[in-house]
């Protein structure tokens, strides 16, 4: 026969999340800059594809790298870029050269 489980053990499972538990996502003004040069470089490939020429170079190989840069490399960035802390630097221990006998 299988054992059931009883409403005692069902609750020492179960905890509150506290408001530590959650993630908290803080941009600085650093995250808010790469993120204004991730649209602006967004708005310079757009800018580019308008261009009427079919053949030319800026909207048929510039544009899209722009916007595929813009989307997912500087604005993932922004959103992702979390500055070194000094306390966190100083967490690291530094390793020292292996002393050698002369």
């Amino acid at each position: 026969m299988a054992k059931t489980k009883t409403s005692s053990s069902k609750s020492s499972l179960r905890t509150k999340k506290t408001k530590a538990d959650y993630v908290r996502i803080s941009l600085s003004k650093k995250n808010y800059l790469i993120i204004g040069i991730g649209i602006l470089v967004i708005v310079l490939g757009y800018i580019f594809m308008s261009e009427n020429s079919v053949d030319g170079v800026m909207p048929t190989v510039i544009a899209p790298i722009f916007l595929v840069a813009g989307y997912c490399v500087i604005i993932p960035f922004g959103i992702l870029y979390k500055e070194k802390t000094d306390a966190a630097q100083q967490e690291i221990p530094k390793e020292e050269a292996p002393k050698t006998a002369v």
